[in-house]
């Protein structure tokens, strides 16, 4: 159902809006779908205002930069971009009802200075009805396994999907980890999973550690991406992601999906 849908991504022009454009054009090149680059903004008055022709003029020039680092990184990836007047949470929710993915910087340039996770970011994540990336600024290559948070709720199985596709995509590694007591069907719950990806090396560990987002982080310092489910429940942003989700989202040096 998603195969057609493009790859989202917000673009400013902060670090984390190019390093997410970096993580998203690969992404849409693997799909095989488009990259779609997004700026939204609010006028100050008319788009004949002088101050709102020279942010126009700014935002295509952020764009025009954004898709060009899309095709150094994935060569032949189809871009598509579009500014669109309102709230950046409000549009990028809007475009994310008929996107497959969202790729998101963890800060934008109307951050709140000082703040660990912007608040477009966070919103976005809570509440877009597809999976969301939101990728730290500065970040190295990493090499390391990609790591799948689960617990016992349905929404893990989410994530256990999409952790195994993009190991698979990328040839590494996957860890699955449970924070707490000692899950007893932690490996009976991957079986399946192993069957499906024989090719792959899947790890699982029992973390004794009582704030999951710790856990994660821990389990595997070079992660290349971590992966968690979300119940979907609650109205707004905290509610629905939780302390592992928001904590994750602010401390994670890698890549964090949101899988819902």
């Amino acid at each position: 159902m998603t195969a057609n849908r493009p790859v989202l991504a917000g673009v400013d022009a902060s670090e984390p809006s190019y390093a997410a454009v970096r993580w998203a054009a690969r992404e849409a090149a693997r799909r095989d779908t488009t990259l779609r680059l997004v700026h939204a903004c609010v006028f100050e008055g008319t788009p004949a205002h002088e101050h709102d022709e020279l942010l126009l003029e700014h935002i295509y020039r952020w764009l025009h930069r954004a898709a060009g680092i899309a095709r150094d990184w994935a060569p032949g990836v189809r871009v598509e971009t579009a500014v669109r007047l309102g709230l950046a949470v409000d549009l990028l929710l809007e475009e994310a009802a008929d996107a497959a993915l969202v790729v998101l910087g963890s800060h934008g340039l109307g951050g709140l200075r000082g703040a660990l996770i912007g608040s477009v970011a966070l919103r976005v994540a809570a509440e877009a009805p597809c999976p969301v990336v939101v990728v730290p600024g500065h970040q190295p290559v990493r090499t390391g396994p990609v790591v799948a948070g689960i617990d016992r709720s349905e929404s893990s199985e989410h994530a256990l999907r999409f952790a195994f596709d993009e190991a698979a995509a990328t040839r590494a590694p996957v860890l699955v980890v449970h924070a707490g007591e000692d899950d007893a069907d932690l490996a009976a719950r991957v079986t399946d999973w192993r069957r499906k990806y024989p090719d792959l090396e899947v790890r699982t560990r029992v973390v004794p550690e009582r704030v999951p987002a710790r856990a994660l982080q821990h389990a595997a310092p070079d992660a290349r991406l971590i992966v968690i489910g979300t119940r979907g429940r609650g109205p707004v942003a905290g509610g629905i992601l939780g302390s592992t989700g928001n904590t994750l989202l602010a401390h994670a040096a890698c890549p964090v999906a949101v899988v819902h």
